[in-house]
């Protein structure tokens, strides 16, 4: 029987005919398979797991794997990219939705009973504005389908990506900053983006657009994003990824009125956890069964030793 480790509880999740240990690291050691959420695996921890094989995250980013450190140990990482698609793609209109028609405030000035509701709205209307996505995977696709659907004109810059398959633009970065009266962020965190959003990229936004960024929160200079706000070149933003995460109770973007943040949560629907599980147990099968995983993240993995495990 193999030992499959969790690193966080999955609630009744049985795997038949093999042993699943976690989310406490006590056998870890035994562990052939881990079904992973964000823990960082670095060469410590693949330290604490010498018989490995492979390593089945609950998500898309692989951000927290030591990639490198994974292939030269033969274990192989995959993801479900297709697993929280449609959860993350609709939490990031609902958090565009709450910035744009400020329901915060709304909601805060019906508590206080403060009155002169209508007066006090600042709300805007979507239809006939322009999202602009960076990056244009699974996830923007879908936040375009639906931007497309009220009334939006969408952009969208992707240096991997060469036509589209819809009404959606590709654009230059600097085009697609300079004309999105709402900028999405759906790129990996990587090093040509890691703070992409910086001052001069928000210098060169459209004054008084909206930021929303579900997708890392290593993608945006923090110290940028508030100076941005102070001066009105970013008029709202909505946050379900931050840097670091969570922020600290006392952080200005958690006070005030234009900003909505979410504990990373975007994909964390009952369906999307689920499916998200489902795929990761669908990867981890086939690595125990010696069969390539479908989802395999690091492809240059030439030898792995899964016919060394006695399934």
């Amino acid at each position: 029987m193999s030992i499959i480790h969790l690193d966080r509880p999955f609630g009744d999740l049985q795997i038949e005919g093999h042993e699943l240990v976690g989310p406490d690291d006590s056998r870890l050691g035994e562990a052939v398979v881990a079904i992973v959420g964000g823990v960082t695996w670095d060469a410590a921890r693949f330290d604490l797991a010498p018989h490995l094989i492979g390593l089945c995250r609950t998500g898309i980013g692989v951000d927290a794997v030591d990639l490198a450190e994974a292939t030269a140990r033969g274990v192989a990482v995959t993801n479900t990219p297709e697993g929280p698609t449609v959860s993350t793609a609709e939490h990031a209109i609902a958090l565009l939705f709450a910035v744009a028609k400020t329901l915060g405030p709304h909601a805060e000035r019906l508590r206080q009973g403060s009155g002169n509701y209508a007066g006090l709205s600042t709300a805007i209307e979507l239809d006939g504005l322009t999202i602009g996505l960076l990056g244009y995977g699974r996830i923007a696709r879908r936040v375009a389908r639906i931007a497309h659907g009220i009334g939006m004109r969408v952009i969208a810059h992707d240096p991997f990506v060469w036509a589209t398959d819809d009404a959606t633009e590709l654009v230059e970065l600097d085009a697609l900053f300079a004309e999105s009266h709402v900028l999405s962020l759906h790129a990996p965190l990587a090093p040509d983006t890691a703070e992409i959003m910086n001052e001069a990229a928000f210098a060169q936004c459209q004054p008084g657009a909206i930021l929303i960024n579900c997708a890392r929160g290593g993608l945006v200079n923090h110290a940028a994003l508030v100076a941005a706000l102070d001066s009105g070149l970013i008029a709202a933003a909505g946050l379900d990824v931050t840097d670091p995460e969570p922020l600290p109770p006392d952080h200005t973007l958690l006070h005030r009125d234009n900003v909505i943040v979410t504990p990373h949560i975007a994909s964390s629907t009952v369906v999307g956890r689920t499916r998200m599980l489902d795929l990761a147990v669908e990867q981890a099968h086939l690595i125990l069964e010696g069969i390539k995983p479908t989802e395999l993240v690091n492809t240059d993995l030439l030898s792995p030793h899964w016919n060394d495990l006695e399934v």
